[in-house]
């Protein structure tokens, strides 16, 4: 049938005489010549639909649908993360109830959800879902408190707390038989999740679901919900769920937390890492210590994960005590020649170094405009000749894009990399004599911390030209300046610099990552300024951003960024942390903080602390700030257990409201050491925590 909907501009519609409609004649509705099946005399009807009809039939199919598959949801506790939820449940069209022991009806009104202070009231509205949003302190005792008498025998009851074996069993031991429940977990809260959930873990067990075809299907409509916004739907047991939970969520907020404790604060000097490191605080400091605890309380995983963080903590410092006792005694009972050198270079350094310093900086402009063209060649009078000492990793990294841009490029290293170099575009030497009677226009030195003394020592000097610029790049920034203050002769300029990143992190270019430097000493005729500035020039071409910045300043920026980066990450590492079916965001910025310093070997990280006055304070730090969160979950959990054996006598006697964790059967000096073969299906409940001192 066809019709032929007319639509006029305005009430009232003109009268429609027969000549308004449509011609059938003027249809092409003749039959296909090439067929003799005789047109049917049946007539054409048109008929005209009224415009202001709201649904067709196709629309009101679809309406009842969405009504069928709209669920009344009862939130209670409708606290933030509660309130979370509601907006997207709303948002559905699904029929959203709240209750909370706060007054959240100005807020529920605006989210479009009907408030209820008193739990009968909302339990005689007969909820298909009761949505449990507390915390896992305050669950049980919510639990006990709700008038279950009044609500439908089938409801479904679902949890979303971060532990899952404590919120089954208190379902189970508390919820009649005839009642449904659904354990959840989504992996994502309001900060991790403001730009939508797509993507992001939702775990969940189907713990008892009734057989009827409307539980179950009520139980998917529940479901649905995460799955539509996108959610990664990952179905795993209780039990499955927080052992992996102790590993990723657990140790996430807890290096959030010691982080946290630190202060950290942007700086001047970002490395990509230490950005990840602020962004983790910054997910986790945003929830309740009540959270984090109720993950360590209440997962019997976490306490081992606690202890293996402290022992990787303990085997890091003393491998770094260790060499820095070695380094210590190796200066005690060094030659003779050794000490007269040492003693050669503090006369030297006392003489020279300051003087040469200031005068320096007093006659250079603090800040140098420098293009951003890194598709052109640099012009031949701007074309340097720049021979890199040290040509390990980091070296062949930076002459690649040195070649690039039409700079000659020379190398020398203790080990044979001329097949390498051959690839690169890179003159090779093997004789550091050599390549030194090639007058380079720069020294990179790219060698380690540790070894970067004993190399510069080694250098012909006599037969380089004598105001050849000598630049390094390591990540600490006092001591190669005092080193070339005290070994290079007054007329060599020196040019400090760091680039902010490595092989890794610049994989996909330099463009808006940090290059810091010092012009600790440039001559002051034009050639060796315009020098300078072409070396610099290669940075910032790439789209680095120029950090001029004196080493001192550098080296206290770095303490508190890269070697913090650098020690949280190889902590980690000796953890053995791996993927789970469940990582949330932060863990998996985790898993890469390992993967980018797991690459670097120790003498860098040794190096960032040996060289750097800044970094033993730091370490300090981070080891207090880890024993004084654990004591702050230890002590709370002591006063836990005191609260079990001096509660008094009435409380005593009520045998049916004892706690899921068993009772210690030693003395409160063995309170974080629990017996898992005592922990068995006959052990009670957690007690009410009100009488826990929670601050």
């Amino acid at each position: 049938m066809l019709s032929l909907r007319l639509h006029y501009p305005s009430p009232p519609k003109p009268y429609l005489s027969p000549s308004s409609f449509v011609n059938p004649q003027s249809l092409n509705l003749s039959p296909n010549p090439t067929t003799t099946r005789p047109l049917r005399r049946s007539s054409l009807k048109i008929r005209s639909i009224d415009s202001t009809q709201f649904y067709d039939y196709e629309s009101k199919l679809a309406a009842q649908f969405r009504y069928a598959s709209m669920l009344k949801i009862a939130v209670i506790g409708f606290g933030n993360y509660g309130q979370f939820l509601a907006e997207a449940l709303v948002a559905q069209g699904h029929t959203v109830l709240a209750h909370s022991r706060s007054d959240y009806s100005k807020t529920a009104q605006d989210l479009g959800v009907s408030f209820f202070s008193d739990p009968h009231d909302l339990c005689e509205q007969h909820p298909q879902v009761i949505l449990l949003c507390t915390s896992i302190i305050s669950t049980e005792p919510v639990l006990k408190s709700l008038p279950l008498q009044r609500l439908r025998r089938n409801t479904l009851f679902v949890d979303v707390l971060s532990v899952k074996e404590f919120a089954k069993a208190l379902l189970l031991k508390y919820l009649p038989p005839h009642f449904d429940i659904l354990c959840t977990h989504p992996m994502f809260g309001p900060q991790s999740a403001k730009n939508g959930w797509k993507g992001l873990p939702f775990v969940y067990e189907k713990v008892r679901i009734g057989s009827e075809e409307s539980r179950v299907s009520r139980c998917d409509k529940f479901l649905s919900i995460f799955e539509g916004e996108g959610c990664r739907m990952v179905e795993m047991s209780c039990a499955e769920h927080d052992k992996y939970a102790a590993e990723s969520q657990f140790i996430t907020h807890t290096v959030g937390r010691v982080l946290g404790m630190l202060h950290l604060e942007s700086t001047p000097i970002n490395t990509k890492g230490y950005e990840t490191l602020l962004d983790l605080v910054k997910n986790t400091e945003g929830d309740s210590f009540d959270l984090y605890y109720g993950l360590f309380m209440y997962n019997k995983n976490t306490l081992e994960m606690l202890e293996r963080l402290d022992v990787a903590l303990e085997a890091m410092k003393k491998k770094i005590f260790g060499l820095l006792h070695n380094s210590v005694r190796d200066q005690i009972f060094g030659n003779a020649e050794k000490g007269r050198t040492l003693q050669e270079d503090n006369a030297n350094r006392a003489q020279n170094g300051p003087a040469l310093a200031s005068s320096s900086r007093a006659s250079r402009s603090p800040k140098i405009a420098r293009p951003h063209d890194q598709e052109a060649e640099v012009s031949d009078e701007s074309r340097l000749e720049i021979a890199i000492v040290g040509f390990g990793n980091f070296g062949q990294f930076l002459a690649k894009t040195i070649v690039r841009q039409g700079h000659k490029v020379l190398a020398f290293s203790r080990s044979d990399y001329s097949e390498v170099a051959h690839k690169l575009g890179v003159s090779y030497f093997s004789d550091v004599d050599d390549l030194c009677e090639e007058h380079p226009d720069v020294i990179l030195l790219c060698t380690s911390i540790l070894s970067t003394e004993k190399v510069l020592r080694s250098l012909p000097l006599h037969r380089l030209k004598r105001n050849t610029l000598f630049v390094d790049v390591l990540s600490v920034k006092e001591f190669p300046r005092n080193l070339f203050l005290q070994t290079l002769p007054p007329e060599f300029d020196i040019l400090c610099t760091h680039p902010m990143f490595g092989p890794e992190s610049g994989k996909n270019g330099w463009n808006g990552l940090s290059f810091v430097y010092d012009e600790v000493r440039i001559g002051s005729e034009e050639s060796r300024v315009s020098r300078c500035e072409q070396f610099l020039d290669i940075f910032a071409r790439e789209g680095c951003r120029m950090v001029e910045m004196s080493c001192a300043e550098h080296d206290k920026h770095a303490a508190g960024s890269q070697f913090i980066t650098h020690t949280v990450g190889r902590i980690l590492e000796k953890l053995g942390l791996e993927s789970t079916p469940i990582n949330t965001k932060g863990y998996e910025t985790l898993l890469n903080l390992v993967e980018n310093t797991a690459g670097d070997s120790f003498d860098l990280y040794y190096g960032l602390f040996m060289y750097n006055v800044n970094a033993m304070e730091q370490l300090k730090r981070l080891d207090m700030a880890f024993q004084s969160l654990r004591k702050q979950l230890f002590g709370r959990l002591h006063g836990f257990v005191r609260k079990q054996n001096f509660e008094t006598s009435d409380k005593s006697q009520d045998t049916q409201e004892q706690p899921l964790l068993p009772e210690p059967s030693q003395s409160d000096q063995n309170f974080g050491k629990l017996d898992e073969s005592q922990v068995t299906q006959e052990q009670p409940l957690l007690p009410e925590p009100s009488g826990v001192n929670l601050h």
